[in-house]
């Protein structure tokens, strides 16, 4: 039993150590270390055999390391037929066309949100969005709408989260949710980056929960407030033709 409990813990170490690279892609042991809370040396063992079997590449001149092509062999095996991230990308680049500002598309995991795929805007000035990178719940215009939609116990774990700012008034927070079923679509002003604001929408799977959130988001001198209200109920009408493909 005891080999059982050190078995599982260090193929849970493994994945918190492959976690880390969804905030960087070139990372040193101490950094490792710093962020799942090991010591360097169990961290070394440990990326000594992710090396060998090629889920990590070190760089002999830095000392650093970066994924290795076993996890772009895995995630080549995704069946892309369900894969919202690869089923919607015409229309979110249909989108972006359209409106002229970067598109992503959001999933909810845990009391966070993933961004699972996004369309860069061709504008010069734009807001570059990572694939991939992860955010809290309780705050954008994405996270609204995936709380939103979603049943009571995730709004209550929302609000109840340890990570919660302390300027943040849970009443004005669920006041703004009941404002987004009202309207259809949420909308942020500089709420998470300085000079960054957005719009989103949610898109419904067959059962009718929410599946995924759509934004639309660009530097604050062009995505006014009155912009993105403009905006909102195009938002919705490209949610409802996503879902619909989903649905299909």
């Amino acid at each position: 039993m005891e080999d059982r409990k050190l078995t599982v813990r260090a193929v849970e170490r493994a994945l918190d150590i492959l976690m880390c690279f969804t905030k960087g892609s070139d990372l040193g042991l101490t950094e490792i270390a710093g962020e799942i809370g090991l010591h360097k040396s169990t961290v070394h063992r440990l990326m000594t055999t992710l090396e060998e079997r090629g889920f990590v590449v070190r760089d002999p001149a830095t000392e650093k390391y970066r994924l290795g092509l076993k996890i772009w062999e895995l995630s080549a095996h995704l069946s892309h037929n369900d894969d919202p991230a690869v089923l919607l990308l015409p229309l979110m680049e249909r989108l972006r066309d359209r409106l002229g500002e970067t598109v992503s598309l959001y999933l909810r995991d845990g009391n966070d949100r993933l961004r699972i795929q996004a369309v860069q805007s061709n504008q010069a000035i734009r807001r570059v969005a990572q694939v991939g990178a992860r955010l809290p719940l309780y705050v954008g215009a994405s996270s609204k709408v995936l709380v939103a939609y979603s049943d009571e116990p995730v709004m209550r774990a929302v609000l109840d989260s340890p990570d919660w700012p302390a300027g943040l008034d849970p009443a004005a927070y669920v006041s703004q949710l009941q404002q987004v079923r009202e309207r259809g679509y949420a909308t942020s002003y500089e709420e998470r980056e300085p000079g960054v604001s957005a719009v989103a929408a949610p898109i419904f799977d067959r059962s009718g929960q929410i599946a995924a959130a759509l934004s639309v988001s660009g530097p604050v001198s062009r995505l006014t407030p009155e912009r993105l209200e403009d905006y909102g109920p195009v938002l919705i009408e490209a949610a409802r033709e996503m879902g619909m493909m989903m649905q299909a």
